[in-house]
């Protein structure tokens, strides 16, 4: 092992380096559904509230949606459960927050989650019950 000359590197070690870095690449995110056809588990419950009701007749629906959920998989949900196509799938993190007991006085932790917004084509509803 020469420091400098001799024992050079030969060509075809670059290539082999090349497909380790390349192996070593973190894998393609799996959806939730993928090759089960059921997304039942994507859509937790409708998100009832003031602003999301006044959404709905902008064709605007509120769902709260499991943690690990992308935009595919609640598309794809939605177009399971109500059979109509989105137009756009819009999710937002939910933070956690610490609250306090009016009778106990002592603290505790509201679980925050994810929640998404789904925009149907115009002409398309969904009916919550």
């Amino acid at each position: 092992m020469a420091l400098f000359g001799r024992n050079k590197k030969t060509e075809e070690a670059k290539p082999v380096v090349a497909a380790q870095v390349a192996e070593t690449k973190a894998p393609a995110r799996r959806n939730l559904g993928e090759g089960r056809g059921n997304f039942s588990h994507v859509l937790k419950n409708p998100r009832i509230t003031e602003k999301a009701t006044m959404q709905q007749g902008l064709g605007v629906y509120a769902f709260d949606v499991a943690d690990n959920a992308t935009k595919q998989d609640v598309a794809a949900a939605v177009r399971q459960t109500y059979k109509v196509s989105p137009r756009k799938v819009r999710i937002v993190a939910i933070p956690s927050k610490t609250t306090r007991s009016m009778r106990t006085g002592r603290a505790g932790l509201k679980s925050g989650g994810k929640k998404a917004y789904v925009y149907l084509k115009s002409g398309e509803t969904i009916t919550i019950s």
